[in-house]
């Protein structure tokens, strides 16, 4: 089991940036995929970004691509989520999951963390 803590939300003005970071404890960092997710008020969960825990290849959703980048820190077991040019659709609860490379799908989950970006 693996346990996941998002951190680093907030009330950002349309265009500027935000770091998210997601601490994993109970697992090796490196040995998961890990990815981003968000959910927007009264909107499902959607996708946002991953990376792959082999060759740390990272992938995004149309929506954010350009704009967001996802990066890790395997000494610290931390990942971040970088957001730069902001907009107010990118408003949402924001969560961070995992799971092992062999799993069809993410089966770790933090808590998340609220995103509030400001017309």
């Amino acid at each position: 089991q693996v346990q996941l803590v998002e951190s680093g939300g907030g009330l950002v003005q349309a265009g500027g940036s935000l770091r998210l970071s997601c601490a994993a404890s109970g697992g090796t960092f490196s040995g998961y995929d890990m990815g981003w997710f968000r959910q927007a008020p009264g909107k499902e969960r959607e996708f946002v970004g991953g990376v792959y825990s082999s060759g740390g290849t990272t992938w995004y959703a149309d929506s954010v691509k350009g704009r967001f980048t996802i990066s890790g820190d395997n000494a610290k077991n931390t990942m971040y989520l970088q957001m730069n040019s902001l907009k107010r659709e990118d408003t949402a609860v924001y969560y961070c999951a995992a799971k092992l490379p062999s799993a069809v799908g993410y089966d770790y989950w933090g808590q998340g963390t609220q995103v509030t970006v400001s017309s």
